[in-house]
């Protein structure tokens, strides 16, 4: 990061239970989920095939989802006018910005509004926040 702001922290296996029900809420865990999963799809169709996906902390709080099964994403798809080539967690932070995104227009819910905020201002200070903020734009 460009400044001292520690980084994202991948969860541990034995505490990925509580990430997503703690970032989404229990009523939106698995539609925000799938949600992410489908964003990935759409923004990486050229690179991404599915598989696991790391849960990534920050400060001891949920933040974002990152693919595993590459180390970088093209981001070709027709959801941005952005095209180029991204770190998987950086390709995590912008799926995970458009699924914060459009459930907010779906459901009422403070959490996905606070989540967005808050994987947004997390961004900002990201080594590739050029290419994360061109992507969501």
């Amino acid at each position: 990061m460009l400044n001292d702001t520690p980084r994202a922290v991948i969860v541990p296996d034995g505490a990925r239970q509580d990430f997503l029900p703690v970032l989404f809420g229990h009523s939106h865990l698995i539609v925000a989920e799938n949600a992410i999963y489908a964003w990935m799809e759409r923004l990486s169709p050229l690179d991404y095939r599915g598989g696991s996906w790391d849960f990534y902390e920050h400060q001891g709080k949920p933040l974002f989802l990152a693919p595993r099964s590459k180390a970088r994403f093209r981001i070709t798809g027709d959801v941005t006018c952005f095209q180029g080539e991204v770190s998987a967690e950086a390709a995590g932070i912008i799926a995970t910005m458009f699924a914060f995104s459009h459930l907010s227009f779906q459901f009422q819910s403070e959490r996905l509004v606070e989540g967005y905020e808050h994987l947004y201002a997390y961004s900002a200070d990201h080594p590739e926040a050029s290419e994360i903020f061109q992507a969501i734009d």
